[in-house]
């Protein structure tokens, strides 16, 4: 009967190193996923941010939704785009798009 006991006690003591691995794989995929989906994301919404803090008068920018235009006036949350001779747009300035305006400004320089 003790010698029953004492191979029960094995058996559990055998399971907790199985728990400790399965600790560890689960904090592996959480540190995976903070590294390669959630701080990138941060990132990009902190040069987002930066970005439109930084919009000036005459800027050429591009809306997410598809808009290119000239900044003519900055107003507290809204930016009015001159998108062609005498057609002004308002925009909220969150609807700015960084990575666009980036790509606009880059296929300029090319052309140039």
């Amino acid at each position: 009967m003790a010698m029953f006991r004492y191979e029960l006690f094995l058996q559990a003591a055998g399971g907790g190193s199985m728990q400790m691995i399965n600790l560890l794989f689960i904090a592996g995929f959480i540190g995976i996923f903070y590294f390669f989906m959630i701080r990138p994301g941060q990132k990009r919404q902190r040069e987002q941010k930066k970005f439109v803090e930084n919009l000036k008068k005459g800027d050429e920018v591009v809306t997410v939704g598809g808009a290119v235009g000239k900044i003519l006036t900055i107003e507290d949350a809204f930016v009015i785009l001159e998108v062609d001779k005498g057609v002004k747009m308002k925009f909220e300035k969150s609807s700015v798009s960084f990575e666009h305006t980036n790509l606009l400004r880059q296929q300029t320089k090319t052309e140039a």
